[in-house]
């Protein structure tokens, strides 16, 4: 599975793409940061946004995109520039057709720490590790692009699987009723046949 993170924001919003499997330590495929000037308007920098992210799902081709939930903070301004770079994110991923997965920032301090009050440094330093990468990604927001990729790819697979087994298992209990259903019918035809011969 390959999975295109995105810590979102307005002057930076983080971007990785890792390739991997559930239990398996993944590969790093991109990092990178879009940076907008804070001089220019919102709805232009979220043009700028939308486009960054656009033409990264189309050389990458991910399969599925995580975005960091936005939760409530002390800075309202910050939050909002924040849910609008997530909503782009999630906007221009619905457009290609591609999944979409929002995961709280503990959950993926949980997923790459071990713990979900660890600190930014934390995450870096295992980002780090797991990819097995010669320099820590910075800024911040790249590591953390990377660390909401490696927990959807560890989480999100797990689910997905999941989520594939119980339809899976659902279409073969459709396919046993109608099974059922067909047999009966064709006993009923062949006692009604048998009864009008008589």
């Amino acid at each position: 599975m390959r999975v295109l993170g995105v810590d979102p924001g307005l002057t930076r919003c983080g971007l990785g793409i890792v390739e991997g499997t559930p239990g398996r330590p993944p590969t790093l495929i991109a990092v990178g940061v879009i940076r907008t000037p804070a001089d220019l308007d919102v709805a232009k920098r979220l043009v700028l946004i939308e486009t960054a992210i656009d033409e990264w799902i189309a050389e990458h081709r991910p399969d599925a995109v995580a975005v960091e939930r936005v939760f409530a903070q002390q800075n309202v301004r910050t939050v909002m520039g924040t849910a609008q770079a997530s909503g782009v994110a999630m906007v221009v991923a619905a457009r290609r057709g591609l999944p979409v997965a929002l995961h709280t920032p503990s959950e993926v301090k949980a997923a790459v720490t071990g713990s979900g009050r660890a600190g930014k440094e934390q995450v870096t330093t295992m980002v780090t590790r797991i990819l097995k990468l010669a320099e820590r990604p910075t800024p911040a927001d790249a590591a953390d692009a990377l660390a909401l990729a490696i927990c959807h790819v560890w989480r999100g697979g797990v689910t997905n699987r999941l989520q594939e087994a119980t339809e899976t298992r659902a279409n073969l209990e459709a396919q046993a009723q109608a099974q059922s259903r067909l047999q009966v019918a064709r006993l009923r035809a062949a006692v009604a046949a048998q009864g009008g011969k008589r």
